[in-house]
């Protein structure tokens, strides 16, 4: 994966909206019902607002997957808080994964196609990194779930709490790549900063 790969494969994305659409109506309301329960505290804004860097985001991913139900409107949540005080941008696509197979095969995870996956870009489409699948949070919950006692009914909403540990991941993620491209002697000679 390169500059030029992202750049190219950056255009053919749909913005969240358009992906939404893309959807059947019953999974788009899925996503709508999910993105009513996601809120950034005020301290996760503020942080977000004031970022400098232009970002760049691919998210693989399917309408008709639950961890990205659950995800992606963290995701959109986060997109739109990026910047809005420091003047930095950032620019998610969306690419479902099957039409998109070329990309998702760059970012397969433990061997999987697994999904959603996030890549993160500079400004100038440099790679910068990727998260994917399950966050930390959604890996703790799911191994107590598994290796203990507690086992939840199938489909049970997510709890309150655990929603917003999941934001929180996904808030630390795009502040790490948010500092690395702040901090890049690269970027930092270029904008003479």
């Amino acid at each position: 994966m390169n500059a030029d790969t992202l750049r190219k494969k950056f255009d053919e994305g749909l913005d969240y909206d358009a992906y939404l659409d893309s959807g059947k109506p019953d999974q788009k309301q899925r996503w709508l019902e999910l993105a009513e329960n996601v809120d950034l505290t005020e301290a996760q804004a503020a942080m977000l607002g004031a970022f400098t860097r232009d970002l760049n985001v691919l998210v693989v991913t399917g309408i008709w997957c639950g961890d990205c139900v659950r995800q992606g409107p963290m995701i959109d949540e986060i997109a739109k808080a990026y910047g809005k005080t420091g003047g930095g941008r950032c620019t998610v696509k969306w690419f479902d994964r099957d039409e998109h197979m070329d990309l998702q095969e760059q970012v397969t995870v433990n061997g999987g196609n697994r999904v959603p996956v996030v890549i993160f870009a500079a400004e100038d489409y440099e790679p910068v990194g990727w998260a994917g699948d399950k966050l930390l949070s959604r890996y703790r919950v799911m191994a107590q779930q598994a290796l203990g006692a507690n086992c939840p009914l199938p489909g049970a909403p997510v709890p309150p709490d655990e929603l917003a540990a999941e934001l929180a991941d996904w808030v630390g993620e795009f502040e790490r790549v948010a500092l690395l491209l702040r901090l890049s002697g690269r970027l930092r000679q270029k904008h003479g900063d």
